[in-house]
């Protein structure tokens, strides 16, 4: 599986940006798709996650951030809300094969290249 995430770029706070990430392949229903996120030297965290049927958010984006999928097209998205300067990141999107959804990175097989998210105050 290869992913090619895109979308990031610059915004004030209280904006919002829309990622997306296309991936390769002909099982794209059987993964659990996931974004993270790792901010200038800190380490990478889990930003939400989803299957075909169950959702996970960090309790940091809960209520702002929505992921969604469509196994048609082979995408996963994930649209930022209120957007605050501590959302500032390098955002990557990750599959796992299966349909068990976690929140760790170490499970995630394929990892996207990353798209840099930077919210002004």
């Amino acid at each position: 599986v290869q992913l090619q995430a895109s979308g990031g770029g610059l915004v004030q706070a209280g904006g919002s940006l829309r990622l997306s990430c296309a991936a390769s392949g002909r099982t794209f229903s059987s993964y659990v798709m996931g974004w993270f996120r790792q901010a200038p030297g800190k380490e990478r965290e889990f930003v939400a996650a989803m299957s075909s049927g169950t959702t996970y958010y960090a309790d940091s984006v809960k209520g702002r951030f929505t992921i969604s999928r469509d196994n048609a097209k082979n995408t996963v998205n994930l649209q930022m809300n209120s957007l605050k300067p501590e959302d500032t990141a390098v955002y990557y999107c990750a599959a796992k094969y299966g349909v068990v959804v976690v929140t760790s990175a170490g499970p995630y097989d394929y990892w996207g290249q990353g798209t840099l998210v930077t919210v002004s105050s």
